[in-house]
């Protein structure tokens, strides 16, 4: 959604008769993406609801804030005080308000006000699951497992979030925004290529809305005061669903239950060739090596490149770098290269899908410490995983090369 539906949304403002994949329209095709979507929602659904089923079998119950007993609603109140309540900042949308703007990848509680005789009230709450845990586990007898999610866990505060106005009735609902990641490079001449990388990476988070998850129950008011303030169109993805959305935070469910319900984890494994440890670099000019990944390990490339920022003998590093970790082991590798006097070229790709920022980061580290740095090939993606390391053996020139 982020960059292909995306890119298919831009061309809707372009001729009417525009037409892409198989003949067909702008408006069409995500006509037809909608109708896919939302078959997969609905098969999703019924997945998710077996799974839950399956879960309560094995006494791991998750609950919403209707289903908990007096003493987890002490529990929930008590942790509500202490960790949520001090990081949520609720935002009334009066009229007269402009609509804030919404994050990609968050989650909100959208919420209504109601007292008999008078205009409804809404309010948006950010569900702050990037500094709390999106699960709370909660008292429970010997043996069962209840757990409440971070949202829930607002929903039941709501009444003393909101004590301050008069009402007699709160609503809340879940909602999702997905916003247009598409990179646009514009045509300036006189700007280098990192400048243009730069200033898209930061237009990318006002990008415009192309999709709004929400839960299915959402009243009919509130889905028309949403679609009028965040003035979205017809032929935009509007996708109704359950009560939970964001499921990538279920990567981090709680470590509970039964030993049987969990995967045993497979440590990857050391390579024969390099099990005595020592410098890797004899070995290597015994045999080539090959390395697979996942299942062996890749400490030895790491291990390469640490022993080569260090090892008298190295002269030059030359790698290709795609995408870099915030705290990359590998660019920390190169910078203490540098330091040790070794030459070291890095191709680092700056299009890097959602990695962008990161790699300008590292690509100027590199840079500062005295490396050479190429920005990539214009119109390519360098994808490869490629280094060459040089090294003075004796009275010759040894080269050793890692190709992935």
């Amino acid at each position: 959604f982020r960059v292909r539906v995306a890119t298919v949304k831009r061309l809707t403002k372009f001729d009417k008769h525009l037409r892409i994949l198989q003949g067909e329209k702008p408006v069409e095709l995500l006509e037809n993406i909608q109708r896919v979507i939302l078959k997969q929602q609905e098969k999703f659904e019924k997945i998710l609801q077996g799974i839950q089923k399956e879960l309560h079998q094995r006494k791991i119950h998750m609950v919403d804030e209707s289903q908990l007993n007096p003493v987890q609603g002490r529990f929930v109140r008590s942790y509500f005080k202490s960790h949520v309540q001090p990081v949520l900042f609720p935002v009334i949308l009066g009229p007269g308000n402009p609509f804030p703007y919404l994050k990609d990848k968050s989650i909100y509680l959208i919420i209504r006000l109601q007292k008999k005789g008078k205009d409804p009230r809404y309010a948006l709450i950010e569900v702050p699951s990037k500094l709390i845990s999106r699960f709370l586990l909660l008292p429970s007898n010997k043996n069962e497992n209840h757990l409440i999610l971070l949202e829930d866990v607002i929903r039941y505060n709501l009444d003393d979030i909101f004590a301050i106005f008069d009402f007699d009735k709160i609503d809340s609902y879940i909602i999702k925004i997905t916003r247009d990641a598409e990179l646009d490079l514009d045509n300036d001449l006189s700007k280098s290529f990192l400048e243009k990388i730069s200033k898209s990476i930061k237009n990318r988070k006002k990008g415009l809305p192309v999709r709004l998850a929400y839960d299915g129950k959402l009243s009919k008011d509130m889905m028309e005061m949403l679609i009028a303030r965040m003035k979205f169109r017809k032929f935009d993805n509007l996708i109704p669903g359950g009560r939970i959305h964001n499921f990538k935070d279920f990567i981090r469910f709680p470590d509970i239950g039964a030993p049987t319900l969990k995967y045993r984890k497979n440590k990857p494994l050391d390579h024969p060739a390099f099990h005595n440890g020592g410098s890797l670099f004899p070995v290597i000019a015994k045999k080539d090596v090959l390395l697979f990944f996942p299942y062996q390990s890749y400490h030895h490339i790491l291990d390469l490149l640490r022993k080569a920022s260090i090892d008298p003998k190295v002269e030059s590093i030359k790698i290709t770098l795609y995408r870099l970790a915030n705290n990359s082991i590998i660019a920390n590798a190169l910078i203490n290269a540098l330091k040790n006097g070794k030459s070291v070229t890095a191709v680092v790709e700056l299009q890097a899908r959602f990695d962008e920022e990161s790699n300008i980061y590292w690509a100027n580290q590199l840079q500062e410490e005295g490396a050479t740095v190429i920005f990539g090939v214009p119109g390519l993606k360098v994808h490869s995983k490629l280094f060459l390391i040089t090294r003075k053996e004796g009275n010759q020139i040894t080269r050793y090369a890692h190709i992935g």
